[in-house]
């Protein structure tokens, strides 16, 4: 019986061990590999893992915990791997340019940042979204404080009509990504 993480009681939802475990076995493998050598596991493919539930699971909360750690490490690496490959100016103005190109879609009205979806769709709330907007903009122009937790976890209501949600947490992986690159 596997132990990497608590596990929920048998009538609750959980990941799925088998699941969590290859995974983590994959980004093992990946981290320990030759660090010239580019991997299958980046630390966007980390942030865009999902797994299925199963009751008696291991506890989300802890699971989605030690990822964010791992695509830390692995952004880390990533950005010295870059260093030495292409520079700082280079992996810098790559970030500043997609930073650049947020603050672009977040200077469009509010209400019309991200494509909508039908009038009998749901999806994220635009006045949250556009709430959130502002203070992303405030951090990259104003160098507000901002935590790359506090995009990971950001969660918004959902409505009929709202913003098509894989736009929108495509734009937050994006934000993450500059946020870890400059980090």
């Amino acid at each position: 019986m596997s132990t990497t993480f608590p596990r929920t009681r048998k009538s609750k939802p959980g990941y799925a061990v088998d699941e969590v475990e290859d995974f983590l076995e994959d980004a093992r493998r990946a981290y320990s590999a030759d660090r010239s050598a580019p991997t299958v596991i980046t630390a966007e493919t980390i942030r865009r893992t999902a797994f299925d539930m199963e009751k008696g699971g291991y506890s989300v909360v802890h699971v989605d915990a030690a990822l964010e750690r791992l695509e830390d490490a692995f952004a880390a690496r990533e950005k010295d791997r870059a260093f030495a490959e292409i520079g700082d100016q280079a992996w810098f103005g790559k970030a500043r340019s997609t930073a650049q190109e947020a603050l672009d879609r977040l200077d469009r009205p509010w209400g019309h940042r991200f494509k909508r979806n039908s009038a009998l769709t749901l999806g994220y709330h635009p006045k949250d979204v556009d709430e959130f907007g502002e203070q992303l903009t405030a951090y990259f122009q104003d160098g507000k404080p901002m935590s790359v937790d506090e995009v990971r976890t950001i969660a918004f209501r959902t409505r009929r009509g709202g913003y098509n949600e894989v736009q929108v947490d495509l734009f937050l992986d994006a934000i993450i990504g500059v946020m870890l690159a400059v980090r």
